[in-house]
């Protein structure tokens, strides 16, 4: 699993109990997700479709340094599907975890649409072509 992006968790950040809000936290890998898929699958048309059962397995407080990775699992005809973790930076210990989430390429019509992709590639791979 790769960690490309770090957040510090603020105030703004925290619920009532004063632990990272969970829907801060799925914000923050939706929006992960969709970065990737977009590099992977090269569509700004890319939209999040399905998120597997949610598994939070530790909590987070403010001050906090937490990580999100993804890892593609599989390509589909049309989508690209991840599994995410989410773990404190300093510690490893694992705050979240999503089997599946399924992003899904869309035409200008915002129909499903072919991507043609069958592997993850690098950015500076396709740049060196």
């Amino acid at each position: 699993m790769n960690f490309h992006t770090r957040k510090w968790i603020k105030p703004e950040d925290l619920n009532p109990n004063e632990t990272l809000f969970g829907g801060r936290l799925l914000e923050w890998i939706d929006e992960e997700a969709a970065l990737y898929a977009i590099i992977q699958l090269e569509n700004p048309r890319t939209v999040t479709k399905f998120m597997s059962e949610i598994n939070f397995r530790s909590s987070a407080k403010k001050g906090d340094i937490i990580e999100i990775g993804l890892e593609v699992s599989n390509f589909g005809k049309t989508s690209l599907t991840l599994a995410c973790e989410v773990r404190n930076k300093m510690t490893r210990e694992v705050i979240i975890s999503i089997d599946k989430i399924i992003m899904v390429s869309l035409d200008e019509e915002g129909h499903p649409s072919p991507h043609g992709k069958i592997e993850t590639e690098y950015v500076k791979d396709r740049l060196a072509k």
